[in-house]
């Protein structure tokens, strides 16, 4: 299925582009896709100053940013005109804040998906795809709760305008290697009290590197046809593992599970298996729209066992000690 796209004749904006995945694409693409126009839309204009410094407009003549919010429809509305593709990658993404936070990261994952479907339509955009995460499967917290909401909205756009642009996907996959937030970074810096807090000795997540995640999305954006939602085959790790990965020397404290937290993570619950088809490197949830199959052909995928579910748990591709340390060297 051809989708190519020709990068040198298109307008990429990204959503949260100031933040550790956006930073990633803008170096990704301005190294092996220079687009036309890329647009970094975030909220915090001190970080798209220390951006503009590494990527200054001077030099990468493609380069624009925007300060604006996606709660805020009107500013989407201006941020879109003459856009083709869209990443969007923002959300309030901290477990912690958003139980305490609860309305905060409704507007933003919630309210700001619905912004930015509305914005993309009238806009004419050809293509959306949405950043998810593992906790939007089967979630117990509010943070996977907004951002099911989300995945929900974003395949439903694809009913809701027909056959007309734009189309609108999803990447589902976990936890990114050295992300800010993630355990990585907290357990290098923790490193240097010589204890570990561990909330419990069996959990297992799923890595992926931010490199990883960012050609995986492009690849996805390129390809999909529109309502699919892609999870990419990547490796678990145990916790303990981890420790052993970055400081083998130190203790370690077991403080128990926190509030919203799961042993192990899903990417495809087995609710989903029926709809759930197999490739080489990814798995292809496919919606539930009667004319989705006329006009989308994914050829080469096989179906997957109806009581099949993807965890980290039960993932049979396990890191090991010594690729985690090759991964985060150079954090």
């Amino acid at each position: 299925m051809e989708r190519a796209i020709e990068w040198e004749k298109a307008v990429v904006l990204i959503t949260g582009g100031t933040g550790s995945f956006g930073k990633k694409l803008v170096q990704i693409m301005l190294q092996r896709h220079p687009p036309k126009k890329l647009i970094v839309f975030s909220r915090d204009e001190l970080k798209q100053f220390e951006m503009a410094q590494t990527y200054p407009d001077t030099k990468y003549g493609c380069m624009r940013y925007f300060i604006g919010d996606v709660r805020d429809k009107d500013r989407l509305y201006r941020a879109f005109e003459g856009v083709d593709y869209v990443i969007h990658a923002a959300a309030l993404k901290q477990v912690p804040a958003a139980e305490y936070n609860p309305f905060e990261a409704v507007k933003t994952n919630i309210i700001g998906a619905e912004n930015l479907i509305n914005a993309a339509i009238d806009q004419g955009v050809k293509r959306v795809i949405a950043l998810s995460t593992d906790k939007a499967a089967n979630p117990i917290n509010l943070y996977g709760a907004t951002k099911l909401c989300s995945d929900k909205l974003f395949v439903a756009g694809n009913a809701y305008v027909g056959r007309e642009q734009p189309s609108f996907s999803v990447v589902r996959y976990g936890n990114v290697v050295g992300s800010r937030g993630s355990v990585i970074p907290f357990f290098l810096k923790q490193k240097e009290s010589g204890v570990l807090t561990i909330t419990d000795p069996r959990m297992t997540r799923f890595w992926i590197t931010l490199e990883q995640g960012v050609e995986f999305v492009l690849w996805c954006l390129e390809y999909m046809c529109g309502g699919e939602l892609f999870v990419p085959k990547i490796p678990s790790m145990n916790i303990m593992d981890l420790v052993m990965a970055i400081a083998p020397e130190c203790k370690t404290d077991i403080i128990g599970i926190r509030p919203g937290e799961k042993i192990h993570e899903v990417m495809v619950p087995r609710d989903e298996a029926r709809r759930t088809i197999e490739f080489d490197h990814f798995y292809l949830i496919q919606p539930d729209f009667r004319f989705w199959k006329r006009v989308c052909s994914w050829n080469g995928g096989r179906p997957v066992p109806d009581d099949f579910e993807y965890n980290s748990g039960s993932n049979p591709r396990r890191l090991t000690v010594e690729e985690m340390r090759e991964m985060i060297k150079n954090l």
